[in-house]
């Protein structure tokens, strides 16, 4: 996936999903957490209670409060033993230290357990907290109390809470002072357990007046247990935002990382430390733009050497004609006859002829190498510009043959180039085997798998291998027979590169199998892009 935009987009979708996905699991087990949390706080104090109340109690008697109790809360109490019970260590260990298990089934139903002694545990099913059960611990809180004096009550109550772990309030307050109608008092008198909604409308009040008292047991308030309260569905999406921003930032992370160090480089390039590079790995937009930084801050530093060398070597190719024109310019004011001042002036204007030829040399080259030049690509007919200029160059050196080799020459007649450069770069190379030829130069043109072939072979001493590449360099001249005896400058082959890079191609040097001397290949392809 090369596409930063996909990229970011598939990632961001990604953490999306997962975070949702995360997010769902976490509420449904902080639901099921406070499902089972709150059925305990319902279920504890009652079931505590009535194990407590079994624990001193024989076998026959047990019997009777089981079957007592089933009437009165409506589901069927048993007595089994504990090592009969599909539990868990987890949950072994929970009953052994008093507390009251609520285990779902697969019925929907929750079944409770709640410990009597080492052996035995109280256990019922119960499909859902009815008002019978509310009921029901109302008789059995008010049959605790009514074993102490009126005024020990209150303190007694609270103790059973505490003792028992009952997960709502216990109130007893005196018949006058509850906020209950006349009826509802009345019903209260008749030993009627009275239900009420609290003062919020959200819960539920249970009464029960103690016998023999003019106290009031009051249960609650309870409230129904929210799926998903407001104050859960806010913790989650913080976190949900929070995870994703983390994620998210760790996603853009490398991005940014790559970016910043693309950044720092480019401010160690500005500074003038041509060394700086970037790590280029990676196929996307980022990495593409690594390589392409890779590349230019090469290119400035090779413009840059280029540039110290050709300053070295301008100056020194200047300084020859410059030397014969002041020597030349000297000996005009001292000649004493016109034909030695001729031959001066003469001279003079060879030296003028070279400097123009030099500083030729060194415009085009630097148009070529300093940037892309003003190129307009044509169909040329690559035969017929040989043949032209073929026809030009000949007549400069009739000691050298100069052959052109027909290689099926119509199928190079629609050629992409620039005319101009294209025969800058072909005129430099048959001027350079001429220059070194011993008599033949030989020029053939080729189309090979779509790409245009240009050879120049000459029977000259040729170049050895290892200097092949360096003729190419600029103002470079080889110290065996190519030397300054034979002219130039060094920039015609170097033009001749430039001019082949500018067009897609390559140009090498190799030796010719036919002359025996060397042999410079151009080679570019038909259609430009």
């Amino acid at each position: 996936m090369n596409s930063i935009f996909l990229r970011i987009y598939g990632g961001m979708l990604l953490i999306l999903i997962v975070v949702s996905l995360l997010a769902l699991l976490g509420i449904r087990l902080v639901s099921e957490f406070r499902d089972e949390a709150y059925r305990e706080d319902i279920a504890t104090g009652t079931f505590r209670l009535m194990a407590d109340n079994l624990q001193p109690m024989e076998g026959a008697e047990r019997l009777r409060a089981l079957a007592a109790w089933t009437r009165l809360i409506g589901v069927s109490l048993q007595l089994k033993p504990l090592i009969e019970l599909d539990l868990d260590s987890r949950q072994r260990t929970q009953l052994a230290r008093g507390r009251v298990l609520v285990k779902p089934t697969l019925d929907d139903e929750v079944r409770v357990f709640s410990r009597v002694d080492e052996n035995m545990v109280l256990t019922t099913d119960i499909q859902r907290i009815t008002e019978q059960l509310g009921r029901a611990t109302l008789f059995l809180l008010v049959d605790e109390l009514v074993r102490h004096p009126e005024s020990d009550m209150p303190g007694r109550l609270q103790r059973l809470r505490r003792d028992k772990q009952f997960g709502y309030p216990l109130m007893l307050t005196r018949i006058r002072e509850t906020d209950l109608d006349a009826d509802q008092r009345r019903r209260l008198e008749e030993f009627d357990t009275v239900m009420t909604l609290g003062p919020d409308g959200y819960s539920v009040l249970l009464y029960m007046k103690v016998t023999d008292t003019d106290w009031v047991l009051r249960l609650g308030p309870l409230y129904q247990m929210e799926d998903y309260p407001r104050e859960l569905l806010l913790i989650t999406v913080l976190l949900v935002l929070t995870l994703s921003g983390l994620l998210i930032y760790l996603l853009v992370r490398q991005l940014e990382r790559r970016l910043t160090s693309l950044e720092a480089a480019a401010m160690l390039l500005t500074h003038g430390n041509l060394d700086a590079r970037v790590d280029a790995s990676g196929q996307d937009p980022v990495g593409r733009v690594a390589r392409a930084f890779n590349d230019m801050a090469s290119h400035l530093q090779r413009l840059m050497k280029i540039q110290q060398e050709m300053i070295g070597a301008v100056s020194h190719e200047l300084r020859t004609p410059i030397a014969r024109l002041r020597f030349g310019l000297e000996m005009v004011e001292t000649s004493k006859n016109e034909v030695d001042t001729a031959h001066y002036v003469h001279g003079m204007d060879a030296d003028l002829s070279e400097l123009d030829i030099l500083v030729d040399e060194i415009l085009t080259y630097a148009r070529l190498e300093q940037g892309a030049p003003a190129l307009s690509m044509v169909l040329v007919n690559v035969p017929e510009l040989i043949e032209r200029v073929v026809s030009e160059l000949a007549p400069l050196n009739k000691a050298v043959t100069i052959e052109v080799v027909d290689n099926s020459y119509h199928r190079a007649k629609a050629v992409d180039a620039e005319q101009r450069y294209l025969t800058r770069a072909i005129s430099n190379l048959i001027t350079n085997a001429m220059r070194h030829a011993s008599s033949q130069v030989r020029v053939s043109c080729r189309v090979v798998y779509g790409r245009c072939v240009v050879s120049i072979e000459d029977d000259g001493p040729g170049i050895e291998t290892h200097l092949r590449e360096k003729v190419f360099t600029p103002f470079l001249r080889l110290d065996d027979s190519r030397t300054r005896a034979s002219g130039g400058y060094g920039l015609g082959l170097s033009i001749v590169r430039r001019v082949m890079y500018w067009h897609n191609g390559t140009a090498h040097a190799s030796s010719s199998d036919a002359l025996g001397g060397a042999d410079f290949v151009l080679e570019w392809p038909l259609r430009r892009g």
